[in-house]
């Protein structure tokens, strides 16, 4: 062949993508977790301003907060399997809608058990469905390199939705009422459905390339659907099997109750208990909240630093330094305390915030990595456990400073806790996935 025919064969070859689709895909689904955090950023502002309108009490609007979070973690299973069953697009779709009715439904709640119909089921579904394994699934389908860096920057996406919301809703709620912060809440959710159902797309196939990090060639091999689905298992089906498959995994209970440590000591334990116990030491309530508040703002950063780290590190090394740190700052905190803002107290803000989801990347990435394909199921009942985890250590935590008057039990308590998963973190073994689930 001359060399003008193979400059004419080679002008012939299509150019590869400069921008693989799947960063346009995890863009989207990024701006999809930050629509859907409105409401996480909700129940502390809109609380007050509806037991001063009706009489309620915080604890009639706390069941519906309540079976919220019950259902965030429950419902996370079950949607990933309907990810794989209908499409990532439609679900998301489907569940940002959830949200948006939820909250604008809100404005015409006048009985308390109202709540339960909105802030409760319909936000507690569309919520659950947009919940950590939303970022597991985008990440396992489109990604096949920099998946620890994706999943790190997605899962940091419900934080920075919430620092978005967190201000525009409390000061919505203050000038115009909370019937129009319950409002900015739907808007928020609604506006980006239109992006997901325009840009978001199911698998790499459906656009005619491979996951990021693998040749397009490979979506000749992949089938156009996981094969369970394509048989017509349903999708509750689908998730209780992945249980029923991983529940006979050792490594799948070590994930299962470090995660279920995870949710008691960040929003079951600090989450719901650092304010009024750092008010038990006199700090005024609003600078507590405005520690609190920092804590979002390093967990930004510590959750993409930590998806970064995935990528190049052993994930049961990450995990066990996480919790290996965290268990440190907890035996510290109760001496940390105090009625003024001290630098001590600064430095754990900061360190707790970059510890207080960076065990998510490591957990999907071992997720993935002994289970496979159906890693995203597997990683929706962790996450159920680390919910679970936190609904029990906020009551615990609060029978400790009831009975004793003070929350020192429950911080070393925690502390201890932390151990408990950093030793069996570190002790996952490799499994091969074939092995794993059948």
């Amino acid at each position: 062949m001359s060399r003008v025919d193979e400059r004419e064969g080679a002008a012939s070859v299509p150019r590869s993508r400069r921008i693989h689709p799947a960063w346009f895909v995890a863009a989207t689904a990024l701006v999809a977790l930050i629509g859907a955090a409105g409401f996480r950023a909700a129940p502390g502002v809109l609380m007050l301003p509806l037991e001063q309108e009706f009489g309620w009490s915080l604890t009639e609007m706390s069941v519906a907060v309540t079976l919220n979070l019950l259902l965030f973690g429950l419902t996370a299973p079950f949607a990933a399997a309907l990810m794989q069953r209908f499409g990532i697009r439609a679900v998301t779709a489907t569940a940002l809608m959830l949200i948006a009715a939820g909250a604008a439904l809100t404005v015409l709640v006048t009985a308390p058990w109202m709540l339960l119909l909105t802030w409760g089921l319909l936000i507690g579904l569309g919520t659950g469905s947009m919940a950590l394994v939303f970022a597991a699934t985008v990440t396992d389908t489109w990604f096949a390199k920099r998946r620890g860096l994706v999943s790190g920057v997605l899962t940091a996406g419900s934080a920075t939705g919430q620092l978005i919301f967190l201000p525009i809703i409390a000061v919505a709620a203050e000038d115009y009422g909370w019937r129009i912060a319950s409002l900015i809440i739907a808007s928020g959710a609604l506006l980006v459905v239109p992006l997901v159902l325009a840009l978001l797309r199911d698998r790499p196939s459906d656009l005619g390339v491979g996951r990021y990090g693998e040749p397009d060639a490979a979506v000749e091999k992949a089938p156009a659907r996981p094969a369970r689905a394509a048989r017509g298992e349903g999708a509750a089906a689908l998730a209780l099997r992945a249980l029923r498959d991983a529940s006979k995994v050792r490594a799948f209970w070590a994930l299962v109750v470090g995660f279920a440590i995870c949710g008691a000591t960040t929003n079951g334990l600090v989450g719901t208990h650092f304010i009024p116990s750092a008010h038990d030491h006199g700090m005024p309530q609003t600078t507590a909240a405005g520690l609190l508040a920092v804590v979002g703002i390093f967990d930004i950063a510590g959750t993409v630093l930590s998806g970064w780290l995935t990528d190049r590190v052993n994930p049961r090394i990450l995990l066990a330094v996480y919790y290996a740190g965290r268990g440190v700052s907890l035996l510290f905190l109760p001496g940390l305390l105090s009625s003024t803002v001290q630098p001590s107290i600064v430095v754990f803000i900061v360190v707790y915030g970059l510890d207080w989801v960076a065990t998510v990347p490591p957990t999907i990435a071992l997720c993935r990595e002994i289970f496979g394909d159906r890693g995203p199921l597997v990683f929706g009942w962790v996450f159920a456990a680390h919910q679970v985890g936190a609904g029990i250590a906020s009551v615990l935590a609060g029978i400790v400073r009831d009975q004793t008057g003070q929350y020192t039990v429950a911080w070393f308590a925690a502390a201890g806790l932390c151990v408990v998963a950093a030793v069996i973190s570190g002790a996952i073994t490799r499994r091969p996935r074939s092995r794993a689930l059948r």
